[in-house]
């Protein structure tokens, strides 16, 4: 008889631990708040313009096609992507423009030209980031922190002897202070503590391993948009025999003499042998799991960063913006002691635009494109959001315009905003912030909720807020870790 799994959400976690379930053999139904699929990663539609809703840089693609590999499927059949030439294209207001190639040469050689940056330096953080990822990514991506084997298996035990030049003791801007000679190479590179809604003065410098991830192996874009990420994999547990029940909202996980057995919707209660939550995990502390353990220093850990997002449909085509785009601000530390310490928004935001329609044109009208305006902001703590976002659209305005020299806001043709409450609202992501607890102090790691229950039964927990983390390749590899436990124990 197959084993019965339930899935709460449909994060693209939950869609990732429904096909691996799937394919060992299971029953499996999801239940989801929402409407549809995806989570953060769903797409929003304003009149003629079309908008990749939340997350928009894809990195590990191999972690997408692995699951199709998985179900016996060619991916190329179903999900198709590019490499990208130009990863990223940054702007200051000195009018200084750099274009970080995804050939680490002609990157090195850009960094060289614009800005003066030595090109060995380059190489070596590059060097140094692979380094990290090398020793770092088994221990913390692929395994559970939360199991002896992960700390006793021979690549552990190498790596303990290596915590020095892994960045464990300095912060991510003191090392990068000791990498670079040039102030705007270290914001570059600084900038990369935002991926998982952290502060560069304040997380550790292990956090260096991700620009190994955009420049040595690559940053990718798929052919139909980063909501293509949800609907082929959508599309493929359905084929597995996933059901979905959408617009349900699970009010509590049903739990007898320490083990799972079910979810209740209102007064229906559904039963199963494995209970799986892609819920936020202090959202599902607080809601459908209130009447049990609360693992309360876990709660209670600082979260990340949130986001304000403007969707803006632009009735103009700028020829000099790339698919992903930053405008820094000029005060970087200021920007991050607003955001982390005085809970509100920094006069001079640093501005991330991403534009899918220079890669897939017919999400904006010809002769437009469709502007993902994003700054990082605090996560929701009851501040006057209202006036908050007033204010920042303006500053956005005003920059981009000093910048790129336009008038951008006569070119706003539709426009929607998403705010911490909204993202907390729409996704049940705690305060708001988009990586769950923040990794601002070098434990941080470890104080992620573990893929499984400590104290209940047959409940494991997959997504953004537990190990190993946010973003799309730590979610799918969230689902793959859980995965591989629940088959284990069931």
């Amino acid at each position: 008889m197959k084993k019965k799994v339930i899935i709460i959400g449909s994060g693209i976690a939950g869609i990732a631990a429904s096909i691996r379930m799937a394919i060992a053999g299971c029953e499996v139904e999801v239940f989801e708040a929402n409407t549809y699929p995806g989570g953060k990663l769903s797409e929003i539609t304003l009149g003629r313009y079309r908008f990749d809703a939340g997350p928009s840089l894809f990195t590990l693609p191999e972690q997408v096609e692995e699951l199709f590999t998985l179900a016996g499927q060619d991916v190329n059949d179903h999900f198709k992507f590019k490499k990208l030439d130009i990863t990223c294209q940054y702007f200051w207001e000195n009018g200084q423009r750099v274009r970080a190639f995804g050939d680490i040469e002609k990157f090195a050689e850009e960094m060289n030209t614009k800005i003066g940056e030595p090109v060995v330096n380059i190489r070596k953080a590059l060097q140094s980031a692979a380094y990290i990822y090398e020793h770092l990514s088994p221990l913390f991506m692929h395994r559970s922190l939360h199991k002896w084997n992960t700390w006793m298996n021979p690549h552990a035990l190498r790596s303990y002897l290596k915590m020095g030049k892994l960045g464990i003791f300095d912060t991510m801007n003191a090392a990068n202070e000791k990498l670079f000679e040039k102030d705007k190479t270290i914001q570059l590179f600084n900038r990369y503590a935002t991926y998982n809604g952290s502060n560069p003065y304040q997380t550790p410098a292990t956090l260096n391993i991700i620009p190994h991830l955009e420049f040595n192996i690559g940053a990718f874009f798929p052919e139909k948009g980063m909501h293509d990420i949800t609907l082929s994999l959508y599309k493929l547990s359905k084929d597995l025999g996933v059901k979905y029940h959408f617009g349900q909202k699970v009010t509590e996980i049903l739990v007898k003499d320490k083990r799972a057995y079910g979810i209740a919707i209102d007064k229906m209660e559904h039963r199963a042998d494995t209970i799986i939550n892609n819920m936020d995990m202090v959202n599902a502390y607080k809601t459908i799991l209130k009447n049990q353990y609360q693992p309360t220093k876990l709660l209670n850990q600082p979260k990340s960063s949130s986001a304000l997002i403007f969707y803006w449909g632009i009735k103009k085509h700028f020829p000099e913006l790339e698919l992903h785009n930053i405008l820094f601000s000029d005060a970087y530390q200021k920007e991050f002691e607003h955001i982390f310490h005085q809970k509100t928004i920094y006069k001079d935001p640093t501005i991330y635009i991403n534009i899918t329609s220079v890669h897939k044109p017919d999400d904006a009208p010809e002769g437009g494109m469709n502007w993902f305006t994003m700054i990082n902001v605090p996560n929701n703590q009851g501040q006057n959001w209202d006036n908050l976002i007033q204010e920042a659209r303006q500053n956005i305005i005003h920059k981009v315009n000093r910048i790129l020299n336009t008038d951008i806001e006569s070119l706003i043709e539709v426009e929607e905003v998403l705010d911490p409450r909204s993202i907390e609202l729409k996704t049940s992501s705690a305060q708001g912030s988009l990586y769950g607890n923040s990794s601002n102090n070098k434990y941080a790691a470890f104080l992620r909720h573990a893929n499984f229950s400590s104290s209940i039964k047959n409940l494991y927990f997959c997504g953004g807020s537990v190990h190993p983390g946010g973003g799309i390749p730590l979610c799918l590899l969230s689902a793959k870790i859980m995965a591989e436990m629940a088959l284990k124990h069931q």
